[in-house]
């Protein structure tokens, strides 16, 4: 078994696309569309992966939690970049861009060493070796 994808509802579908094609490399297959629903989506695939993310938009869809980051729930979504320099790296790439970093390159208690960034909806994105 395998987790074939992850959803998560955006605000701005363009410019969260974007994010993940510029600092993680996703490709992104056609937008879908939904007229009667005002429903969009993309699927973002990872090189080497198998695990897909998929954006979605709704305008009617409201979000009702200010902490997303410490309600039940997912509460973030981690990223392998290969190594602690290019943890540091992208890291730095993405507070050079203005992106807010809300945990800074460490090693954590169970031994992994990442860095947390929000993304452009605030979600939580951990940068991991």
């Amino acid at each position: 078994m395998k987790i074939h994808h992850i959803a998560i509802w955006v605000r701005d579908i363009e410019k969260a696309k974007e994010f993940y094609e510029k600092y993680f490399n996703a490709s992104c297959g056609e937008k879908y569309v939904n007229e009667k629903k005002h429903f969009t989506s993309y699927f973002l695939t990872f090189k080497g992966e198998g695990t897909k993310l998929e954006l979605m938009h709704n305008p009617d869809i409201i979000e009702d939690v200010e902490q997303k980051a410490y309600s039940i729930g997912l509460t973030h979504m981690a990223f392998s970049v290969g190594g602690k320099s290019l943890v540091d790296e992208l890291t730095e790439t993405l507070r050079a861009d203005g992106y807010r970093i809300v945990g800074e390159p460490r090693t954590t208690g169970d031994g992994f060493y990442e860095s947390v960034v929000e993304d452009t909806e605030g979600n939580r994105i951990e940068i991991t070796e």
